[in-house]
């Protein structure tokens, strides 16, 4: 996708907006694991709590420079690209009408509004909530960002980047998959570096569609994506994601909402760190893969850290929450 010159600008220009976040050796994961050593990406720790921000700065950097008329951004979300989308907009005098569907997280909601967005709630799930908004685009001055474009890639690549200059070696990285953004930084990161580590994929048994389409060659939507992961809460896969996680993973795998919140557990226990459902869902399933990981150097990508205190109360104390 991108050249090592192309994700170098986009680095220096996110690092303007978003500080490096750190990549961390977490002996209590390894031992968890059985790994040689254990790497957690903490993107909890960006501005917005989730790796999305780093998007939000070079798709609005990219719209400022070539629609210079449109007035801002309309999009859809579960929470983490809402609040990239707000922030950055925000920032650059810009509206920001962000579409959630009904039920969704109350605390990134706030965010999302305290960050400037104009939030409006529509669907039962976040491909009826996208669909409304590329609609509502034809009426509006705004631009109508969709879930998944290269610019919000290669701002998104960042954070694979900086985890690969700091551990060239690693042998294995777990990274969850929503829309796709996340896992193709990653992968774009590893190939623009030249290096062989094997990239591992992340989905919900409740939104499989990435892994279906990926067994199958070809987009295979589900019937519903009902996951209090809802980072991972995706019935469509993105075609143009599928295109480059398809081939470029070395394989996906499913986690149950029951593994995830054990995974949130642990990251508690073991690093004293917030994770949301999607954020856990690497180290959910590199628990499950275990026997795969002994004497390896594994990183695990803790893609965000917005879980509602309700839900993070129940998984602390041992349950899974339903939805």
């Amino acid at each position: 996708m991108f050249t090592l010159a192309d994700l170098d600008a986009a680095h220096a220009l996110v690092s303007r907006h978003v500080p490096p976040t750190p990549a961390l050796d977490w002996p209590l994961l390894s031992v968890a694991l059985g790994a040689r050593q254990v790497i957690v990406k903490h993107e909890n720790h960006a501005p917005t709590g989730a790796f999305k921000v780093r998007g939000g700065v070079t798709f609005m950097d990219w719209l400022r420079r070539t629609h210079p008329r449109m007035e801002g951004v309309i999009t859809a979300t579960r929470g983490n690209h809402g609040q990239s989308q707000a922030r950055a907009a925000t920032a650059m005098g810009l509206r920001a009408k962000i579409l959630v569907p009904q039920g969704n997280s109350l605390e990134k909601n706030a965010a999302m509004r305290a960050y400037g967005a104009d939030l409006v709630e529509h669907g039962s799930d976040f491909d009826e909530a996208k669909d409304e908004a590329m609609r509502l685009a034809e009426t509006q001055p705004l631009f109508p960002v969709p879930p998944f474009h290269r610019e919000l890639v290669r701002g998104v690549a960042t954070y694979g980047l900086e985890l690969f200059r700091a551990h060239p070696d690693l042998d294995r990285v777990y990274v969850p998959i929503g829309c796709g953004s996340g896992i193709c930084g990653v992968i774009a990161a590893r190939d623009a570096l030249g290096l062989s580590c094997e990239v591992v994929g992340v989905v919900s048994t409740a939104a499989d569609g990435a892994l279906r389409s990926v067994k199958e060659g070809r987009a295979v939507p589900t019937e519903s994506a009902r996951t209090f992961a809802d980072g991972m809460a995706v019935r469509v896969p993105v075609p143009e994601a599928l295109a480059i996680y398809g081939p470029g993973a070395h394989h996906l795998g499913a986690v149950t909402d029951a593994q995830v919140a054990e995974a949130i557990r642990l990251y508690f226990t073991a690093t004293h760190n917030l994770a949301e459902g999607a954020g856990a869902a690497a180290l959910a399933l590199a628990m499950a893969e275990r026997d795969d990981l002994a004497g390896r150097k594994v990183g695990l990508v803790l893609s965000g850290g917005n879980i509602d205190r309700d839900w993070y109360a129940r998984v602390l104390t041992g349950s899974t929450p339903e939805v």
